[in-house]
C-alpha cells in the first residue's frame, strides 16, 4: 500500500481522537441542586499560570479568539501548532498589549520552513505587573517594600503537513510563575491539527494546550521562624518553619475550530469563524469572528469572545490589519485589536509581522 493511503488513516485517527477528547473530557463546571433550584459552580481561579489563558495575536484576538482553523502565522504556536505549516519561508513576530490593571503582556517569536522536514518555531510569552507596594496587616498603608508578579512560558514548536489537507504540530514549553521571591516551575505539551475538509473552502481545527504537572510555590517567602511553645522554655525556642502551599493544575484547554471562506475573489476576501473551547477550569464556550481582507493589502476583523461562559466579561472585538511589501522576498504587516472587558476596562492589542 502506498504512503498516501497510510497518511490518510493516520489523519482520519487522529481527527477522530480530537473529537472524542472533547466529548470525554470532565467539564470545568459542575452543578449543585438544593431545594429544587439548581446552581452552577465554576472552577475559576482554581489553576496555576493564568496567563496561559490570555491569547496571543491582535489579530486573532480582533477576531474573537476563532484562530484554532486559521492560525497561519507564528501565532499559531498559540492557538494551534499545526497552522505553523503555512509558513513558507523565515518569519517573526512581535505582540504587544498593556493589560488589565496596567498589566505589560508581551509575545515574540521566530520560525522558519525547513522543506520537507517541516517547519520548526521558539517563542516567549512574558507578562509583568508593574511594582506593587507590599501591605501586611499590621502596615496596611504599605512596608515601603515592592514587589512584582511575573510569568514566563518559553516555547518550542514543531509542525508538518502530512498531505496537502492534513497537519500536525507540537509543542513543548517551560512555564515559570514568579511572586517576589517565591516561584513555580512547570514543563507542559500542546498539540494541534489542521484539515482542509472536501466540502468547498471549509477548514476544521483542533488542538489541545497545557497538558503537563500541577505547579506549586516555593521560596523564601513562605519561610518563616516559629516558637513551638510559648508556654515552655528549653533547649528550641525558634523552630524554622514554611508554609503548606497547595499543587495547582495547568490551565487544560481543548478546543476545536471551523474557518469558511465565504467569500474569495482576487480582490476581496471573507472568512467566517467560530471555535468551542473546553477548559478545566470554566464553563465551555463559544467564540465567534469574522474577516475581511482588501487584495491582501488591508483587513477588517470583528468578533465575539466567550460567548455562554459563565460569569463571563470578556465581549466583542474589533481590529484591522495592513500589510506592506517590502521587496521581492519580504513583507511586513500591522494588526491592531480592541477587546471589551465589560465592567472591566478594555484592552488594546498590537502585532508586527515581518515573512521572509
Amino acid at each position: 500500500m502506498s504512503h498516501g493511503y497510510f497518511r490518510i488513516r493516520i489523519m482520519k485517527r487522529t481527527t477522530v481522537i480530537f473529537l472524542l477528547a472533547f466529548l470525554l473530557l470532565p467539564a470545568g463546571a459542575q452543578s449543585l441542586s438544593e431545594g429544587g433550584a439548581t446552581e452552577t459552580i465554576t472552577k475559576v481561579g482554581t489553576t496555576s499560570a493564568q496567563f496561559l489563558k490570555l491569547g496571543v495575536g491582535a489579530r486573532a484576538i480582533a477576531m474573537g479568539g476563532t484562530f484554532v482553523a486559521q492560525a497561519n502565522d507564528l501565532s499559531a504556536l498559540y492557538w494551534n501548532p499545526a497552522g505553523l505549516t503555512a509558513i513558507t519561508g523565515g518569519a517573526v513576530q512581535f505582540s504587544h498589549t498593556q493589560y488589565l490593571a496596567n498589566i505589560s503582556y508581551n509575545y515574540a517569536a521566530f520560525g522558519i520552513n525547513i522543506g520537507n522536514l517541516g517547519t520548526m518555531a521558539a517563542s516567549l510569552l512574558y507578562l509583568d505587573s508593574g511594582d506593587m507596594e507590599v501591605r501586611t496587616t499590621s502596615a496596611p498603608g504599605g512596608t515601603g517594600e515592592s514587589f512584582k508578579k511575573q510569568d514566563l512560558a518559553l516555547q518550542i514548536s514543531y509542525a508538518r503537513a502530512l498531505t496537502d489537507r492534513f497537519s500536525i504540530g507540537s509543542t513543548i514549553k517551560y512555564i515559570r510563575e514568579q511572586i517576589w521571591h517565591s516561584s513555580a516551575n512547570a514543563t507542559a505539551f500542546d498539540i494541534g491539527v489542521l484539515f482542509t475538509t472536501p466540502y468547498q473552502n471549509l477548514r476544521l481545527g483542533a488542538s489541545m494546550a497545557n497538558f503537563g504537572p500541577k505547579m506549586q510555590m516555593s521560596g523564601r517567602d513562605i519561610i518563616f521562624s516559629t516558637d513551638p511553645s510559648t508556654s515552655q522554655e528549653g533547649n528550641v525556642e525558634i523552630v524554622n518553619s514554611e508554609y503548606l502551599m497547595d499543587r495547582h493544575a495547568l490551565p487544560l484547554m481543548f478546543r476545536v475550530g471551523l474557518a469558511w471562506d465565504a467569500i474569495k475573489t482576487a480582490d476581496h476576501h471573507i472568512v467566517v469563524l467560530t471555535d468551542a473551547a473546553h477548559p478545566n477550569d470554566n464553563s465551555e464556550y463559544v467564540n465567534m469572528g469574522m474577516e475581511y481582507s482588501f487584495r491582501n493589502l488591508f483587513a477588517l476583523r470583528g468578533g465575539y469572545r466567550n460567548a455562554f461562559e459563565t460569569d463571563g466579561e470578556q465581549g466583542v472585538t474589533l481590529g484591522a490589519g495592513f500589510n506592506l511589501r517590502i521587496d521581492r522576498s519580504t513583507r511586513a504587516s500591522f494588526d491592531y485589536a480592541y477587546a471589551d472587558f465589560g465592567r472591566l476596562e478594555q484592552t488594546h492589542w498590537y502585532t508586527l509581522n515581518l515573512q521572509f
